[in-house]
């Protein structure tokens, strides 16, 4: 923030207002609720891709993290279809689901499928194979070895995950929103940028980032509670 500071009056331009200026416009919009129909369109498009993707995608991860033969399976899926920016399939999806809600969640549910896949693979493959015999041999069935040695071990991963899924989900947001629609924050950032509003423009950025900000808080908040043991010195 005191680089932007200085940025700003260093450059004295138009395009770059200082964040004091910024931040009086948020605090505008807020008040007179103009951006609040984007700030909503933009968290239910988040959210319902997140529900939709995360808890499938972890669970196959986690199961192809323990099973061989599943990993040999899905193992060169993953590989071909990881490095492709996935992103460019976008007017494909469009054509597929139309221009509204659909096609925008559709895109993050594809790009946020394998990054959350792959990590889960990842944390089922790190679990130390003693911990199942452990529980094995007191008695613990299949299920019992999953909810209580494979999901506590793996969660703390899951969730570093999550958030970095996050990220990507709302940067693919931003990207979504600027095409075929009126509504979103990434449609007001660039109707802002054509109007040279720059004040309104770098407003909705922070709304934006203060969205992520609390997502990621949402996050530490989940972690606090279900990994207590974490904390336990």
């Amino acid at each position: 923030m005191a680089l932007w500071y200085v940025a700003a009056i260093a450059l004295r331009k138009p395009f770059l207002p200082d964040p004091l200026k910024a931040f009086a416009k948020l605090g505008a919009r807020l008040a007179d609720g103009s951006m609040a129909s984007h700030i909503a369109a933009s968290a239910r498009r988040i959210a319902l891709a997140m529900l939709i993707v995360a808890p499938p995608s972890a669970a196959l991860g986690l199961a192809s993290g323990r099973l061989k033969r599943l990993d040999a399976l899905l193992a060169p899926v993953i590989y071909l279809f990881y490095p492709l920016p996935k992103i460019a399939f976008l007017p494909v999806i469009m054509l597929l689901l139309g221009l509204g809600d659909a096609s925008k969640i559709a895109v993050i549910v594809l790009i946020v499928a394998s990054q959350v896949l792959v990590n889960a693979r990842d944390a089922g493959r790190s679990v130390a194979e003693g911990y199942f015999d452990s529980a094995k041999a007191m008695g613990a069935g299949a299920l019992a070895r999953v909810a209580h040695v494979l999901l506590p071990a793996s969660l703390p991963a899951l969730l570093s995950a999550l958030r970095v899924s996050l990220g990507t989900a709302t940067a693919v947001l931003f990207f979504a929103e600027t095409f075929a629609t009126n509504e979103g924050l990434g449609w007001y950032i660039m109707d802002a940028w054509a109007r040279v509003d720059y004040p309104d423009m770098y407003a909705a950025i922070l709304a934006l980032s203060l969205f992520g900000l609390a997502g990621f808080a949402l996050i530490d908040a989940v972690e606090a509670l279900l990994c207590r043991w974490r904390r336990v010195s």
